[in-house]
């Protein structure tokens, strides 16, 4: 198996998704990229000027990756994603979603987290 560098995207209020994806890729052998800050799930939100510097961060984040791993929880993709899956596909990166390769998989099925 051909080790990949694979970013996570998603929303922050499913930080367990994140850890569990994270742990689940990295078993798998693959160097895994994730956010930084969960302002959704802690509920400390990041101001504007933070938020656009996240956001700058995450898509540098998906240039050095081979593929990103959607993490749409229960569908849910939001704006900051829907972004970030139309940046990673301009860069003819691979996109990946959860709901597609595992159908109605939930935080409540989290083993490492």
């Amino acid at each position: 198996m051909k080790r990949k560098i694979i970013t996570l995207c998603g929303s922050t209020k499913f930080q367990k998704a994140f850890e569990e994806w994270n742990a689940r890729l990295t078993l798998q052998g693959h160097v895994v990229l994730s956010v930084g800050v969960f302002g959704h799930s802690a509920k400390i939100p990041p101001t504007e000027l933070q938020k656009q510097l996240l956001d700058k961060v995450h898509l540098a984040k998906i240039d050095l990756s081979d593929e990103i791993f959607v993490l749409d929880v229960d569908g849910y993709i939001g704006p900051s994603t829907r972004n970030e899956i139309n940046y990673a596909t301009n860069q003819d990166k691979k996109v990946r979603y959860l709901s597609q390769e595992h159908p109605g998989w939930s935080e409540q099925d989290c083993q490492y987290c």
